[in-house]
């Protein structure tokens, strides 16, 4: 809070006003020209949706948001009329409200037949409260870019002068502040001649420039500090728990239509405090929705979407903010929703006024479920049934009929076999992988739901031969490098910036890291009677400490409680809440990742980079699949059935004028290139050929790799993961020419063509060129060819006095299309 003597407050930021004036005279014109079309406004909407001030320096800025039928929102808070009603608690001035006395009262917005009321309660009105150091300085610092890496946030400073990044370390900071350089950084005796003061105006050469005017209320503050002595904090002050943005959703249609935005702290002792001119305002989109860092103005650009943040302290908060053209010709598809999954895509695409593509055929289905589904193609056999089924209900029946075969067991089981970076090593046996790779793969065979795999592997004990889920500890030893593995894996989140300073785009703090890294603070290894096994076992000793200050830290859930370990295990105790309803990451990280399986991208990508400047593409859809998640009990097969039988999964790849650009919300399929391994199989399985891999039987599949060490010419080409880490972009699926050229001139594709002898037998089968070439297009590509393709492939066949070579040279080239390749 901010001393009432200071001469001047925050200026009521001129952007704004501006802004508004020329929004409110340009578009008076055209919002009179189209009155008659406009929807009409539905709704209307005042934030904070509270009002709470205590003490006499407090104050709380407003907006008021109106939402048309069609979800368009307006910022009216310039129009529309503003009055307190019940008492003389408050006074409004221009779009802020101020305590006159203790008391309550009410805050009401008309606009038109509507209106909207918030409760405002004022506290403590003769309190005077001091600077604080921790509460009103370092905002400022942070605020103006001081302590940002660019500047005197640098791991070495700027200039001669060090802040901790972001703030990080407020009394380190007080320190330098006021211990170095004497009396010219800070000088009591004048305090406005101090360099702290001169620089951040102008008065003399900075390197980061000007940063405010001497009649700004953070000038005020700074010399209201100075003058009181610099003083630190006496003892601890509220810490922000969570800082909250408004408006929660902006859908801003044409060119120029501006929003404004509000932040909020709330802290541990209850209060709260208006942080909107202390925030730092930052969009992920400036092309969409640039924002004034200034004053929180949003002002629409180009079509297209944008996560619009605020940043407070250590805590970064977003709003999602739409941007349509003005008068945008949109009909709403009448199609009916298959299952909350098209609920929600569709809602999405409604307010972007983007329209789906069509369905896709029954062939390009098949086709594509059953690679996603199984990492195979349909067989022959397979493709004349489900095209001769004619039941409403034969792609569920599909679905259900491939989730329950062992290949489906098998793809998840490398998967997560890629996550776990199961790999032999200097470390872990080629038999510890192994066994490791088999455990894996039991649990999901044999259904185990996904929480209980999870807590098996957090809380393993024993050797990594008898007990093979203990290899999760033999994998990573090292203390810090295995907690940032779990978050990462398991929750989605990378932590590793918070072992060296908070988090810059994340809540994460060091204290949240090496909190979460004393869970692993205690695990003790040993070798067992076989020298290449390892027991692993709780020590009962060992801590981690702090980076800066060497404190031991006590193991606490990443944004939860520390709860008592008396007694216990730590690993245990991690376990229960790290795979349970509890921890609010885990049910829709997995979750996020099951989609991004089948649909090439998840609704937050990277799958494992979930924080808040990475915000999920669809909100209710990726918190909705977590729900869902956690009520199927962790079984994620029913997560699949969900997202497989949705009409958002089943679009056509072909897209439509609406659409074309989209990339985000799943308003069509996407061409995905196939994984290396299971390429190799489908390339195995139309050629009739087997392959050969380190431990496994010949004609084993590629995917049923146990190690991740083990691989191939054909797998290292096409990204098969090294497992050396836990990031998703350790597999490749992105098209190369080292690809193209192999599969043209490599053995993979010739060399089996040749050694499985497709074509001989369909010949002596008693089967004509053109029955072949058909065949070739139903194994390969799952669809009869075109008659136009059929024309030119026999031209081609008759060209060769072969002709088994000519249908050969037909097969080769169906192998080597992108159609072959690629999942669509």
């Amino acid at each position: 809070m901010l001393p009432i003597e200071l001469t001047c407050r925050f200026r009521k930021l001129k952007v704004h006003a501006v802004a508004t004036l020329v929004a409110i005279v340009v578009g008076s014109a055209t919002v009179a020209a189209r009155a008659d079309d406009a929807p009409a406004i539905t709704r209307l909407d005042v934030y904070p949706p509270d009002v709470n001030l205590a003490t006499n320096t407090d104050r709380q800025s407003f907006i008021v948001v109106a939402t048309r039928a069609d979800d368009v929102t307006l910022d009216v808070t310039d129009t529309a009329e503003v009055s307190l009603t019940g008492g003389e608690a408050a006074r409004i001035e221009e779009n802020e409200v101020f305590p006159v006395a203790d008391g309550d009262t009410e805050l009401v917005a008309q606009l038109g037949a509507l209106s909207a009321t918030v409760p405002v309660t004022v506290r403590d009105v003769s309190v005077t409260p001091p600077v604080s150091f921790k509460l009103d300085v370092m905002p400022i610092l942070m605020r103006a870019g001081c302590n940002t890496g660019s500047c005197h946030g640098a791991a070495r400073g700027k200039d001669g002068f060090r802040l901790s990044l972001f703030g990080f370390d407020p009394d380190g900071d007080h320190y330098r502040l006021t211990h170095e350089l004497g009396p010219r950084r800070l000088n009591l005796a004048i305090p406005e001649r101090s360099l702290l003061m001169e620089k951040s105006v102008g008065a003399v050469p900075h390197t980061g420039g000007k940063r405010f005017d001497t009649d700004s209320e953070y000038y005020g503050t700074l010399l209201a500090w100075l003058e009181a002595a610099a003083p630190n904090d006496p003892g601890a002050v509220p810490a922000v728990e969570r800082v909250e943005i408004f408006p929660p959703v902006a859908v801003l249609e044409g060119e120029g239509a501006t929003q404004r935005m509000i932040a909020r702290a709330r802290y541990a002792d209850g209060s709260d405090r208006d942080v909107t001119a202390l925030a730092v305002f930052l969009t992920n989109n400036d092309n969409s929705a640039p924002i004034d860092a200034e004053s929180g103005v949003v002002t629409a650009a180009a079509r297209g979407e944008a996560f619009v943040m605020a940043r407070f302290d250590t805590h970064t908060v977003g709003s999602q903010v739409l941007v349509l053209p003005r008068n945008l010709q949109y009909t709403p598809p009448t199609e009916t929703p298959a299952n909350y999954v098209d609920e929600l895509v569709g809602k999405k695409l409604n307010r972007l006024r983007i329209e789906p593509s069509e369905i896709c055929s029954d062939e390009a289905f098949l086709r594509r479920a059953t690679i996603d589904i199984t990492g195979t193609l349909p067989t022959p056999d397979e493709y004349a049934a489900f095209l001769a089924d004619s039941t409403a209900d034969k792609r569920a029946k599909l679905v259900d009929a491939l989730l329950e075969r062992k290949e489906f067991s098998e793809i998840w089981a490398m998967k997560w076999a890629e996550l776990l970076m199961v790999r032999s090593t200097n470390r872990v046996s080629y038999k510890s992988a192994f066994l490791y790779a088999n455990w894996i793969t039991d649990q999901i065979a044999t259904n185990v739901p996904l929480d209980a795999m999870v807590r098996k592997l957090i809380s393993a004990n024993g050797g990594t031969f008898k007990n093979p889920e203990t290899n999760f500890y033999e994998v990573e030893p090292d203390t810090l490098k295995l907690s940032e593995n779990v978050a990462q894996v398991f929750m989605g989140m990378r932590i590793q910036c918070a072992q060296c300073h908070n988090h810059p785009f994340d809540r994460w703090t060091m204290d949240d890291y090496y909190g979460f890294a004393a869970w692993f603070a205690q695990i003790g290894r040993k070798t067992g009677e076989d020298y290449r096994e390892t027991l692993v076992f709780n020590s009962g000793g060992g801590e981690v400490k702090h980076l800066v200050d060497g404190r031991v830290m006590t193991p606490k859930f990443l944004g939860g409680d520390a709860p008592d370990l008396a007694g216990r295990d730590r690993r245990e105790a991690l376990a229960e809440w790290i795979a349970s309803p509890d921890n609010p990451y885990f049910a829709t990280s997995i979750a996020n990742r099951v989609w991004a399986h089948f649909f090439g991208v998840g609704i937050v990508e990277p799958v494992d980079d979930i924080r808040v400047s990475n915000p999920p593409s669809n909100p209710e859809l990726f918190e909705t699949l977590g729900v869902k998640f956690t009520e199927y009990g962790y079984d994620f097969k029913q997560l699949v059935r969900d997202i497989c039988n949705s009409h958002a999964y089943q679009r056509d790849t072909q897209r439509n004028a609406s659409n074309d650009h989209d990339e985000l919300n799943f308003a069509h399929a996407r061409l995905r290139r196939i994984k290396a391994e299971c390429l190799l199989d489908c390339i195995s399985q139309v050629t009739d050929t087997q392959d050969k891999f380190r431990g496994l039987p010949l004609g084993a599949r590629a995917v049923q790799i146990a190690d991740g060490g083990t691989s191939n010419y054909f797998l290292t080409t096409f990204g098969r993961a090294e497992r050396t880490s836990v990031c998703s972009c350790d597999v490749k699926t992105e098209p190369t020419l080292s690809q193209s050229l192999h599969l043209l001139n490599g053995d993979s594709v010739s060399g089996k063509i040749a050694a499985g002898g497709v074509i001989k037998s369909l010949i002596e089968a008693g089967n004509l060129p053109e029955q072949v070439v058909g065949k070739l297009y139903v194994r390969c590509l799952s669809r009869q060819p075109t008659p136009a393709e059929t024309e030119r492939l026999l031209t081609l066949v008759a060209e060769n006095d072969n002709a088994q070579q000519g249908l050969e040279d037909v097969f080769w080239a169906l192998l080597n299309s992108r159609e072959f390749i690629f999942n669509h």
